[in-house]
């Protein structure tokens, strides 16, 4: 298995970057957010990486985050999504808009990315809702949301809503629950989503 890719980036195209290492040049297939975030080429870069695997087609993904290589991986696990039409809503989304409409049951959002009819969109979200939900996620949040928030309805939504996306981006809830205990309650999912990602991010 390739975890990763780290040395100097040759190719840098829309969806598409080369990472040499130890004069093997490695081809990924990835998002517009990620190309956006790469550096010129020659520069050094690297990428979390997926190696997809069907019949004929061999080809290897990259994404800047571990964030991202986690939604990818969620998405293509949902019957009649490609890796072709992951890449697609990565183009369009961020790793935490992403979860956040997971969570919240958003799937008109998914439906803005080319490709991704109504049907599939709520499959996406039915789908992946019922994972989270399948490792008995959902009482662990509400009792933690409580905890976090009695005062206010509008905070505790948030906080549950928030511990449920960053828990579709691959944290555990030991990891998560600490962080989201140190900030305001009353924040919307999105701003607790993200000042959790940074303080999670600080720490290593």
């Amino acid at each position: 298995m390739i975890y990763s890719l780290k040395g100097k980036l040759t190719v840098k195209e829309l969806g598409f970057a080369v990472i040499e290492c130890g004069g093997v040049g490695y081809g990924c297939r990835t998002s517009y957010n990620t190309i956006s975030k790469l550096g010129e080429t020659g520069s050094e870069a690297m990428l979390y990486t997926y190696l997809y695997v069907r019949e004929d087609v061999v080809e290897l993904f990259g994404f800047s985050t571990q964030q991202e290589l986690s939604c990818f991986k969620l998405l293509i696990s949902v019957s009649g999504v490609g890796p072709k039409a992951a890449t697609s809503i990565l183009s369009d989304m961020t790793p935490e808009k992403f979860a956040f409409c997971i969570a919240s049951g958003d799937s008109k959002t998914f439906t803005k990315t080319k490709g991704i009819g109504a049907k599939t969109a709520q499959r996406i979200v039915l789908e992946l809702k019922d994972k989270i939900s399948s490792e008995s996620v959902s009482g662990s949040i509400k009792g933690d949301a409580e905890a976090f928030s009695t005062s206010s309805a509008v905070g505790s939504d948030s906080v549950s809503e928030a511990l449920e996306a960053l828990m579709v981006l691959g944290y555990t809830q030991g990891e998560v629950a600490p962080v989201l205990r140190k900030l305001d309650p009353s924040l919307d999912t999105q701003d607790l989503i993200k000042e959790t990602l940074r303080l999670l991010s600080s720490k290593k």
